[in-house]
């Protein structure tokens, strides 16, 4: 356990409602900043690992989401699932000061969270959480986690037909290619999941999704972008016919919804219900402009503690994320422009190369 993080007297027992979804039934200790952690190892009856899923725009959030998860389970393995090249010097950033590695996949473009399927086909038996790094703990999510026995556990959405067709997959086109297909009415966020690998193969996806780099969805006019409709179609065909266990349970809060019962004090002191906070579609360059800000803010802060001239540090990478994000903004219309003239005098392109190497342990 890092040097910082010292145990003292543990918590008083869990109260009912909100406290016990908070601290779990572990023992739990206090980090000099005042966190409430899991003793060393005690993530092992939940997960294996964490994947956090990112590319080079994500640097911010991606260190804010770590420290979120380091505040409560110190020495939980997390690595990261590169959707597509890291911002340099991130990865040996956070392997150096967070003990955060890498996933162990071939470089490229993995398309819109598509990387966020690989852990599914990782080592048999694999009990993995991922993650958007839009997200951060709340509280001892793991310890929550540890009480289900199924192999999957998931948020608990609620929507619209007509919200889950366009967040998932719409099921009755799709019904038209594929019989079996299940409403999208059980579906997940998949900002934030448990699973378990080697009981969804990348077979069941094959059907559906062309294992390029970048990937490519087939029937795109049916699926939401990226991962999340597709892996919810194939799971949700597994549960229907494989028999496939999912736990579902309110696991997420979208801080469009409200985050009254999350504010820094509780979350700081571990009074808070323990949840995965997800900015989906609410992310801005500025913490200051996004709901919840002051939260994200406390978790930055935090990461820089444990970096040498951490303010300095903190400074020169705010300017470059802020440089990162307005150049690329400025860039879309120059980059688009140019895609069309490609597309347009290009020689016609070689046979796309699969690339279906899995995660290994």
């Amino acid at each position: 356990m890092p040097e910082e993080v010292k145990r003292i007297s543990p918590m008083p027992p869990c109260g009912g409602g909100a406290a016990i979804a908070a601290c779990g039934h572990a023992r739990v200790g206090m980090t000099a900043a005042g966190a409430h952690v899991a003793p060393a190892g005690e993530y092992r009856d939940a997960v294996d690992v964490i994947y956090l899923a990112a590319c080079a725009r994500d640097a911010r959030l991606t260190r804010i989401c770590v420290a979120s998860i380091r505040y409560f389970y110190p020495d939980v393995p997390i690595r990261i699932l590169a959707g597509d090249i890291l911002q340099p010097g991130l990865a040996e950033e956070l392997n150096r000061y967070w003990d955060v590695g890498v996933a162990d996949l071939p470089t490229g473009d993995y398309g819109w969270g598509l990387v966020k399927l690989e852990p599914l086909f990782g080592p048999a038996g694999q009990r993995f959480m991922v993650c958007d790094v839009d997200t951060v703990f709340t509280g001892r999510v793991l310890d929550r986690r540890a009480e289900s026995r199924a192999p999957f556990y998931v948020d608990n959405e609620a929507l619209s037909d007509a919200d889950f067709k366009r967040l998932y997959y719409d099921w009755e086109a799709l019904a038209e290619i594929d019989a079996d297909v299940q409403s999208a009415r059980k579906a997940f966020n998949a900002g934030e999941w448990f699973g378990t690998a080697g009981l969804v193969a990348r077979d069941d996806f094959d059907d559906w999704v062309e294992w390029t780099l970048p990937r490519r969805l087939y029937y795109q006019e049916h699926f939401m972008g990226g991962d999340q409709g597709v892996m919810n179609f194939v799971v949700l065909k597994k549960e229907a016919f494989d028999g496939l266990r999912i736990d579902r349970v309110e696991l997420m809060r979208w801080p469009g919804h409200g985050l009254e019962d999350l504010e820094v004090e509780r979350v700081k002191t571990g009074t808070a219900p323990a949840l995965v906070i997800h900015w989906a579609g609410m992310k801005s360059i500025f913490l200051h402009d996004m709901v919840g800000g002051d939260l994200l803010q406390f978790f930055e802060d935090y990461y820089y503690t444990r970096l040498p001239a951490g303010r300095l540090r903190r400074r020169l990478a705010l300017c470059r994320h802020i440089w990162i994000h307005w150049s690329y903004r400025a860039s879309v219309p120059i980059r688009l422009r140019w895609r069309r003239i490609r597309d347009r005098i290009a020689p016609k392109k070689a046979t796309p190369v699969l690339v279906k190497q899995s995660i290994g342990s």
